[in-house]
C-alpha cells in the first residue's frame, strides 16, 4: 500500500467525525463542483467592486509592492505568478507531479484524519490551493500575497496550502481570504501544512473579510526546526456566521520560536473560536500567544494553549477582550501544561467594557461621548507587531483602520 493509498483509507474512516470544537457543519448541504472559472494574466480586469474587496484583504490587484502572487477563485486557480528569483509559486496538484519528495511533507503537519473537513480536503478536493517554497538562503525582497476568494453562491471551497521556507530563507505572506459581493452562504474549508527549517523565518498575516452566513473552518500546522521563527498575524473584522480555527505550532529545534497576534471583532450573529496551540519541544524555544477581542453583539472564544516539554522554555498567553454591546460574550480560554521542570509559562486575561473613567477623562480635554469612544477602541486596535515587516505593518493598519470604521 503507498502513502496515498494509507492516506485515502484513513480520510475514508474519518468523513463523519465531528471536530471537537466549533458547531457541526452539514457538508452535504453545499455546492461541490463549483462553475469553473478562466484563467487571468492580469487581476486589474476583476471589477472595480472586485479590487475593492480584495483590497479589503490586504491584496493589491495591481501585485504593486509584491513579490509573487497567487489567487484562487471558488476552486478554480486563476492566476499565479512570481517576480524573485528563488521563489516557487505552484497550485498544489501540479506541485505534487513536479516534486516526487513533496510527498514526504503531504498531511504530516495536519493529521487527515484529524475530523470531518480534512477528510474531506482529500477526498473531495482537487489538490487545489498554494505551494509556496523558498530556497535555502533567499530572503523575500517584497511580500508576497495570495488570495482565496468566493464569488459563487452556496459554494464549499477547498484548499490544500503548503509552505516550505528553506534553510535560512526569509518569507513575508499576506493572504486575504474573500468572498464577493453576490455570496449570501457558503463553507470555506482550508488546510495549510507550514514548514520553517533551520535558522528560516516566515512571518505569515491573514486577513479574513468573509459575509454573514459563511462557514469557516481551517485546519493548521506548523513544524519549526532550530533557531525558526514563525510569526502570524491574524485579523478578522468583518461578519462571519462560523469560524473555528486552531492552528498547531511544533517548535521541534532549539531556541525555534512562534508568535501568534489575534484581532477580532464579532458582530451580531457572529460566533469566533479561535486560538491557537503551541508545544515546545526543543530547548529554549519561545512561544506568544495574544488577541484583542471586541463584541458588538456576537460571541468570540479566545483560546491558547502552551505545553512546554523541554529544558529552558518561556511562553506567555495574553487575551484583551472589550464587550462594546450586549447580546454577545467573550470567553478566554487559557491553558499552560509545564511536563518540564525547567518551563516557565505565564498567563493574563481581562475582558469588560470601556471604563466610564477613561471615557470621562477624554470628555474633560474636549471630546464627545463617540469620540472618546472611538479614539479607545483605536488605541486597543493599535497593535505594532514585534518582527512584522514595515509593509505588512502598513497593510495590517490599513485594513484594522478600514473595518474600525464600519464598526462605529
Amino acid at each position: 500500500m503507498t502513502d496515498f493509498d494509507e492516506i485515502k483509507k484513513k480520510a475514508i474512516s474519518s468523513k463523519s467525525k465531528k471536530a471537537s470544537l466549533g458547531k457541526d457543519l452539514d457538508l452535504d448541504k453545499y455546492s461541490m463542483n463549483p462553475s469553473p472559472h478562466s484563467y487571468y494574466d492580469d487581476l486589474t480586469v476583476f471589477s472595480k467592486e472586485e479590487q475593492k474587496t480584495l483590497r479589503m484583504s490586504g491584496v493589491e490587484p495591481d501585485a504593486h509592492n509584491r513579490a509573487g502572487t497567487f489567487v484562487m477563485m471558488d476552486n478554480s486557480v486563476v492566476h499565479s505568478s512570481v517576480s524573485q528569483d528563488g521563489i516557487e509559486i505552484l497550485n498544489t496538484g501540479n506541485a505534487l507531479k513536479k516534486h516526487s519528495w513533496l510527498k514526504d511533507y503531504w498531511w504530516k503537519a495536519v493529521a487527515v484524519d484529524t475530523d470531518k473537513y480534512t477528510a474531506y480536503t482529500e477526498l473531495e478536493g482537487k489538490h487545489l490551493g498554494y505551494f509556496i517554497r523558498v530556497l535555502p538562503g533567499i530572503k523575500t525582497i517584497q511580500p508576497l500575497q495570495s488570495c482565496l476568494y468566493m464569488s459563487q453562491d452556496n459554494i464549499a471551497q477547498n484548499v490544500h496550502n503548503i509552505i516550505i521556507v528553506e534553510e535560512g530563507a526569509q518569507l513575508d505572506i499576506i493572504t486575504g481570504c474573500s468572498v464577493s459581493h453576490r455570496v449570501q452562504r457558503g463553507a470555506h474549508i482550508g488546510v495549510s501544512e507550514f514548514y520553517v527549517k533551520r535558522n528560516a523565518k516566515l512571518s505569515f498575516t491573514m486577513i479574513h473579510n468573509w459575509a454573514p452566513e459563511i462557514a469557516v473552518r481551517p485546519r493548521t500546522g506548523i513544524n519549526v526546526e532550530d533557531g525558526g521563527i514563525f510569526l502570524n498575524n491574524y485579523v478578522s473584522m468583518q461578519p462571519v456566521r462560523s469560524l473555528q480555527a486552531y492552528p498547531t505550532t511544533k517548535l521541534c529545534g532549539r531556541n525555534a520560536t512562534a508568535r501568534f497576534h489575534s484581532i477580532l471583532l464579532a458582530p451580531p450573529h457572529s460566533e469566533l473560536d479561535t486560538g491557537a496551540r503551541v508545544y515546545l519541544l526543543g530547548q529554549g524555544s519561545r512561544a506568544e500567544i495574544i488577541s484583542r477581542a471586541i463584541t458588538t453583539g456576537g460571541n468570540i472564544w479566545a483560546r491558547g494553549h502552551i505545553i512546554g516539554n523541554a529544558p529552558g522554555v518561556k511562553g506567555h498567553l495574553e487575551c484583551e477582550g472589550l464587550i462594546l454591546k450586549e447580546g454577545g460574550f467573550i470567553r478566554a480560554v487559557p491553558e499552560l501544561e509545564g511536563v518540564n521542570p525547567d518551563v516557565e509559562l505565564s498567563h493574563e486575561a481581562a475582558v469588560g467594557k470601556i471604563a466610564k473613567e477613561s471615557i470621562m477623562y477624554l470628555q474633560a480635554r474636549g471630546l464627545t461621548e463617540e469620540e472618546a469612544t472611538t479614539t479607545i477602541v483605536s488605541g486597543f486596535l493599535d497593535v505594532k507587531i514585534e518582527g512584522l515587516p514595515s509593509e505588512l505593518q502598513s497593510e495590517l493598519d490599513k485594513v484594522i483602520a478600514a473595518s474600525r470604521e464600519s464598526m462605529l
